[in-house]
């Protein structure tokens, strides 16, 4: 028999779920039935997996040791650590300025990702014990492409995730991005389109009308500088698809600086051999959270800001004295 006292970091979640996390290799059927059995309790009561778990629960699960043990997946933290640019951070919630060639999220199962480094960092500060990932794990809410620097949230608490995983999905949550295109725009612009993706290239198409699975996306930008043949942009993500912003703009007649994928070779070749710019210039720079009622009130109207890599400030800085 084991039991578990259900902590504030946990709070929040199903019973269900999470069971499934403390016992990753067990089958759903498994938990339920053990439920019926009344071999796995909560606060000494008969459940039925849908309960919402609240902090100070306790969790009796009369099961082997070697059952348990048999069920679970070893986890191990992750060895390599990586100073994090940390922009804010409470008990619930944290925000990094991700730099360009770090993924969010693992690609392959040997990768290190953001994710990994902000498991290192918790587990370095204390706020988070080995034991802790048996049942929890802090995990990022929004992902940016592997060369596109910037701002990117994480949830340190099961409340802290859900609250940041609304405000994404429901896109309350105002998201602005700079970048460098080729091209002049002397105003502001909103531009909509049809975006589909071929998961096979990892690459996506705009059209201007709508076409059987596609998704509707909107971009709006303005000129923060205009230069002679290139203008440095801010970009309001209305909609938030993959790559939406890279092939938008490239859509529109205006490719970033350094995108291989949806860009103009001769604007890159100008990147490497003027700027050794070997990405695209892209940066997720400020981050505006909207009115919360609740717990998360004190977040309400928030700004986050993410400072320029330097890289991307020295061709700025190179493109004034040249204008």
């Amino acid at each position: 028999m084991r039991q578990l006292t259900i902590n504030d970091r946990e709070a929040g979640q199903r019973l269900d779920k999470w069971l499934a996390k403390y016992m990753t290799k067990a089958p759903k059927s498994f938990f339920y039935k053990m439920m019926r059995k009344k071999n796995i309790v909560v606060n000494g009561k008969k459940v039925q997996g849908n309960e919402k778990l609240n902090a100070g629960d306790q969790i009796s699960l009369y099961l082997s040791e070697e059952t348990i043990q048999n069920f679970q997946e070893e986890r191990k933290a992750p060895q390599k650590k990586k100073k994090l640019d940390i922009l804010y951070e409470d008990e619930q919630i944290l925000f990094v300025n991700k730099p360009v060639n770090m993924l969010s999220q693992k690609a392959e199962a040997t990768d290190i990702s953001l994710n990994e480094y902000l498991i290192a960092y918790l587990l370095e500060t204390g706020e988070l014990t080995r034991e802790d990932l048996a049942r929890f794990q802090p995990s990022i809410c929004n992902r940016l492409d592997r060369n596109t620097s910037g701002i990117v949230a994480a949830g340190k608490s099961i409340a802290g995730l859900q609250m940041l995983s609304e405000m994404f999905k429901e896109r309350t949550l105002q998201k602005y991005y700079h970048c460098l295109v080729k091209g002049q725009i002397t105003k502001e612009q909103k531009v909509e389109g049809y975006l589909t993706k071929d998961k096979a290239k990892n690459q996506v198409m705009i059209r201007r009308e709508c076409t059987e699975g596609a998704d509707w996306i909107c971009t709006k930008y303005r000129p923060i500088k205009v230069f002679s043949w290139c203008t440095y942009l801010e970009v309001e993500l209305i909609t938030g698809r993959s790559h939406q912003i890279r092939a938008h703009l490239a859509s529109q007649g205006h490719p970033l600086f350094g995108d291989t994928k949806y860009g103009d070779a001769a604007l890159n070749k100008i990147c490497r051999e003027q700027y050794q710019l070997h990405h695209q210039l892209l940066h997720c720079a400020r981050l505006e959270l909207p009115e919360i009622e609740g717990d998360f009130s004190y977040l309400s109207g928030k700004v986050i800001t993410a400072p320029m890599p330097e890289q991307f400030e020295k061709i700025l800085r190179k493109l004034e004295t040249r204008r």
